[in-house]
């Protein structure tokens, strides 16, 4: 496919606006008065936690250039109040990098989606329903986002020769995906990090995240189940029949490709793949375990994965760290992004954000707050589209505020993921979305176009749960 010159601005990375976050916190440590809570041991938490109206005003300690340049540096080993050292998360994010760069490499994802797909021969309709449950389970549990990227090629002639439309092969992996990842149960780079960063665990909450999860998925499956049927039945109510007979051109020369074979390597591979989350899941909620331990199990299942596939010791290094590499970035960002609250701490202006927000808050009801806190994460979230980044920049500054709001901090965990999910469904600063329309060759505008009627009724569902978990109280 031939590359599409780029015109126009081009928005900033998520490294470059973290960056630019850090400068201006600086800049704000020499305007923001500086203040401190008194802090007392919580026991249920396991960490001091600050004393609604115990605020006052202490000696200013304005950040300048050196501290600036030392703050992503600090970000990764200096400890926080709600939150383990960045490196310990970091390296996490290295090591399941690699565990899932093991785990494609052995072909069982391609294999089982190319099973599903042949199983359903004649009963197309229902490729939608099933591979979206199939991309949802890796976004809601392990953050399937940039992985999405290969299965493009793959999916859309499977949907164009079924008289669908690129579109609609685009919405099932990035909807799949996408939903997932919105609803997010156990997923490494949204709810455990942000847990972690609001000091609970990512078992609290994780009901009403399922069921969250649940209701939207079905939404989404229903929503783009609909859009396919209109276009096999009339193809001119495709959003790109401009494009059709381009795209039938382009993606069916090859003729379909080759079938994939499913073995019972792959069943086993994908049985071991669950199994780790499961493990997880039993270690972090009844184990006592969190980042060395998890880390430790992911890298002795991609070790094990990677015996039993026989993969030989070259292929599973290459493999391991090719997939650690992949999220690089991801782990670069969250200590960067935990360097803005470093120059915060240090400029003694943190509190100071705390107490006015505390204020400001003071005169609203609780479902008042938490919805308020969703919107504030939505706004964030188009300037941070990582999740892992966005969760270490704002939920040290926002769990703390739901204590004296009387609202869990499972729900504020909560409000972050779905707000950050729905963003990253359409936010032109995401490498996935733009990457995706991409290859499926679906204009951005068209995208809006075909989308904003989803988006504004997962809102509601969104909106609708939060309110009632505050009214019923919080989540389970």
């Amino acid at each position: 496919m031939p590359a599409t010159k780029q015109t126009g601005f081009r928005f900033p990375s998520a490294f470059t606006i973290l960056f630019a976050l850090i400068v201006l916190m600086a800049a704000l440590t020499w305007i923001i008065p500086a203040g401190q809570y008194d802090r007392v041991a919580s026991e249920a938490l396991g960490k001091d936690v600050p004393v609604a109206g115990s605020y006052a005003p202490t000696e200013a300690n304005p950040q300048g250039l050196f501290d600036v340049i030392l703050a992503p540096i600090a970000g990764f080993y200096d400890p926080m109040s709600y939150a383990a050292r960045a490196i310990d998360v970091s390296l996490f994010v290295l090591i399941i990098g690699g565990f899932i760069g093991v785990v494609t490499a052995t072909g069982a994802i391609d294999a089982g989606i190319a099973r599903a797909m042949l199983r359903l021969k004649g009963r197309e309709k229902w490729m939608i329903p099933i591979l979206m449950a199939l991309f949802a389970l890796g976004g809601t549990t392990y953050g399937m986002a940039e992985e999405t990227l290969a299965f493009y090629v793959l999916l859309i002639p499977v949907m164009i020769a079924a008289k669908y439309d690129a579109l609609t092969a685009v919405a099932v992996i990035l909807l799949g995906a996408g939903v997932g990842v919105l609803g997010s149960t156990i997923n490494a780079f949204s709810t455990v990090i942000a847990s972690d960063a609001a000091g609970v665990t990512f078992a609290d909450g994780l009901l009403l995240r399922l069921g969250i999860l649940l209701v939207c998925f079905a939404v989404t499956v229903a929503f783009v189940m609909r859009y396919a049927a209109r276009v096999r039945a009339d193809p001119t109510a495709s959003l790109v029949y401009d494009k059709k007979a381009a795209n039938e051109a382009h993606f069916l020369s090859d003729a379909l490709g080759e079938t994939v074979a499913y073995t019972g390597l792959h069943k086993i591979v994908l049985g071991l793949f669950a199994l780790t989350f499961a493990v997880m899941i039993w270690g972090v909620s009844l184990g006592g375990w969190w980042m060395a331990e998890m880390s430790g199990l992911f890298l002795a299942a991609a070790i094990a994965i990677g015996i039993v596939a026989r993969l030989g010791e070259g292929r599973l290094v290459d493999a391991f760290v090719g997939g650690a590499r992949d999220l690089l970035g991801v782990a670069l960002i969250i200590g960067l992004a935990r360097g803005i609250v470093v120059v915060m701490d240090a400029g003694l202006i943190t509190d100071t954000i705390l107490h006015a927000a505390e204020t400001s808050v003071a005169g609203l009801s609780q479902t008042a707050f938490i919805l308020v806190i969703y919107w504030i994460e939505v706004g964030l979230s188009f300037f941070v589209p990582s999740t892992s980044g966005l969760a270490v920049l704002s939920m040290p500054i926002l769990a703390p505020v739901a204590d004296f709001a009387g609202v869990k901090r499972e729900l504020v965990v909560t409000a972050f993921a779905t707000a950050s999910g729905i963003v990253n469904l359409i936010t032109p600063t995401s490498a996935v979305v733009m990457g995706a329309l991409g290859i499926g060759r679906v204009p951005y505008e068209r995208w809006l176009r075909f989308i904003w009627p989803l988006l504004l009724v997962l809102t509601l569902v969104i909106m609708a749960a939060l309110a009632m978990a505050v009214t019923f109280g919080a989540a389970p």
